[in-house]
């Protein structure tokens, strides 16, 4: 796909801060988008990574490039840790606890869906995580038979916060996404990330496609690692909206994210994600993935989806699922759009280049003795 800036970022593009890398000639190369100009900043910073710590978020000392039109766009992250938060909005957590109870079976879930809305549906929406009120509520739903691992993290004083992705693994904007071959019940997870530096500082913002298997995170949560992290399994872009006077967490906060799929037989899924319904503050997560841990290259947060898609695409009750050549893109006023296409993870093509290819790379372009401008 040829990338086109109408196409991909938002409407005030020319006025916001963009961070992400491109595939240039010469190697993967940091760029920076400033008051609509595009700057290849491997002469100031080697990675997105360097660049986020020194906080050069201007393009003094880049080299100007043409314009993002027919850029060759990668994934905007590179030595930062994928990191990723769960069952964060109630939808989800329902539709976890469904999964569950209905051992990944998508003909069972439907009648598994019903009881578990009706007897909890309202309750799991208006209560605060780790909460007297939650704590409360825990003690009825066990006591009713209906507590979960999942309902634990939803209303627990704990988020689940778990590695997505290694490092480089992550696709961008236009490449093919990866469902493992043998899945049967699966579904793109639309999310806003946060991009947060070595200090836990967030210092902006992008959309991710967290790309979900049900039928295995369903038939066990130990299952969680290959229903999460398989090739192409990750997606990330168009480019980072960095936060400055004109977008800050408050934009997150009220951000909605729209979803689109569009398969070759024809069926379309439109669905949407609203963060005002975020059952915890994007900080606390931040908070709580720093709380025991230290990310020197700083990470990236997935902060999870109110997006559980129900429409069914086949058989009445057997819901949604994916299909090779579903076209998905995820969508935000601020941030642009996020497109790629479902392939699976055997064929998309392999995960080759990872940090000892970069720096190689890196080093040959005399990139690495440079000192970083601050």
């Amino acid at each position: 796909m040829a990338f086109a800036a109408a196409d991909a970022l938002p409407a005030d593009w020319r006025e916001g801060l963009f961070l992400g890398r491109a595939q240039l000639p010469e190697g993967p190369s940091p760029i920076l988008i400033e008051r609509g100009c595009v700057y290849d900043m491997a002469a100031v910073a080697p990675t997105v990574s360097a660049l986020v710590e020194a906080r050069h978020f201007t393009g003094a000392g880049g080299k100007p490039i043409a314009g993002p039109d027919g850029l060759t766009l990668l994934s905007p992250i590179d030595l930062h840790c994928v990191k990723a938060a769960g069952v964060t909005f109630a939808i989800s957590a329902l539709e976890r606890v469904i999964e569950e109870r209905a051992n990944g079976d998508p003909a069972a879930a439907a009648a598994v869906r019903t009881r578990i809305e009706d007897r909890i549906g309202g309750s799991l929406r208006a209560v605060v995580p780790g909460t007297g009120e939650a704590a409360a509520l825990k003690r009825v739903l066990m006591d009713d038979g209906l507590w979960s691992q999942y309902l634990e993290v939803a209303i627990g004083p704990d988020a689940e916060i778990f590695t997505k992705s290694p490092v480089l693994s992550t696709v961008g904007w236009g490449a093919e996404i990866g469902i493992r071959s043998d899945s049967t019940w699966n579904n793109p997870e639309p999310e806003i990330v946060l991009l947060v530096s070595a200090d836990g500082t967030p210092v902006g913002a992008t959309l991710g496609n967290d790309v979900n298997l049900r039928d295995f995170e369903g038939r066990s949560a130990l299952l969680l690692g290959k229903a999460k992290d398989n090739n192409a399994s990750c997606s990330i872009g168009p480019l980072v909206r960095l936060f400055d006077q004109g977008f800050t967490m408050d934009d997150v906060r009220s951000a909605e994210v729209a979803l689109v799929v569009e398969g070759a037989d024809g069926f379309r899924l439109d669905g949407h994600s609203a963060m005002d319904q975020i059952s915890r503050d994007p900080l606390d997560l931040v908070r709580q993935a720093l709380s025991e841990h230290q990310y020197p290259d700083g990470f990236c947060l997935f902060l999870g989806t109110l997006f559980a898609p129900i429409q069914d695409r086949d058989a009445p009750g057997r819901g949604f699922t994916h299909k090779i050549g579903d076209r998905v893109t995820v969508a935000s006023p601020r941030l642009g759009r996020l497109v790629n296409h479902v392939t699976t993870s055997k064929a998309a093509p392999p995960w080759s280049e990872g940090i000892g290819a970069l720096m190689r790379n890196l080093a040959g372009r005399g990139l690495l003795a440079r000192p970083i401008s601050r």
